[in-house]
Order: structure tokens, then sequence, then C-alpha cells
């Protein structure tokens, strides 16, 4: 068997369980190498728990077309929108457009614990919440 060698790696969002080949996510697999019907049923038998939630994940190509991936959570900014109820961040500095408190603050730093560059659960509170801020989210208790 011939030495696998990693050609290329590349990191991607979709929505878990739901994604499809069509664009933007096809057109991106295929441009690195990845067959996207392989990729998709792979990806999202693996994130079915998600249904939709978008999460990252990064993909390793080798050089026998074969791939792998793993996934990792869902971004902050996304877990801040769902735990604040809103569609999206502020546009503009100092307009507050949701509210979330320290203690969802610390329920989504201990959900993206392993991605997240923090020495304990605290200071990872303390950088979502700081995330919040930067998105118009205010955030209470802090």
């Amino acid at each position: 068997m011939a030495k696998r060698e990693l050609l290329n790696q590349f990191k991607i969002m979709a929505p878990g369980g739901s994604a499809t080949p069509a664009p933007p996510l096809g057109p991106v697999l295929g441009a690195k190498g990845v067959n996207p019907g392989q990729f998709i049923q792979q990806f999202n038998a693996a994130t079915a728990a998600l249904n939709g939630k978008v999460v990252g994940c990064v993909v390793r190509v080798f050089s026998d077309r074969s791939f792998e991936f793993e996934i990792k959570s869902s971004p902050a900014s996304v877990l801040i929108k769902e735990a604040a109820g809103i569609e999206k961040g502020s546009g503009e500095p100092q307009t507050i457009v949701g509210k979330v408190t320290m203690d969802q603050c610390r329920k989504i730093a201990e959900e993206k614990m392993a991605d997240l560059n923090s020495a304990d659960v605290e200071a990872g509170a303390r950088v979502i919440a700081g995330t919040a801020r930067s998105m118009g989210v205010e955030v209470v208790g802090a």
C-alpha cells in the first residue's frame, strides 16, 4: 500500500446533519480534491445529533484522494446568538441588540472548552463574554 501523504488541510463550516453538496460547500470540496458526495454523507452521519447547528470542521486530504475530518464545536458567535435569542449581532459599535448572563457564557465556555485557548472554564467564560460584547450583546452579571 502506498504511503499516505498529506496534501491539503482546510477548514469549513456547515450545518450539522443537513449539509448538501450544493454551493457553497460542494465546489470548495471539489476544488480541494475531496469527493463532495462521499464527504457530505460521512459528515451528515457524524453530525446527525446537531441537526442544523453550524459546526466547524477541519478536513485533511491525502495523496491517494482519501480524506479525514475532525468536527469542532460551533463558533462562539452562533452559540451567543442562540443564547441571546437574536438573528445577528450589531453592525454598529455601542449598539446593544441582546443580553446574555454570565452563567450562559459559562455554559458556552464548557461546550467549547476543547477549542478555547483558556486554562479553565472561568477564563473561557470571560473570552465568550468579550466576544458577546464585540457583537453588541450585553453581558449581565459580569
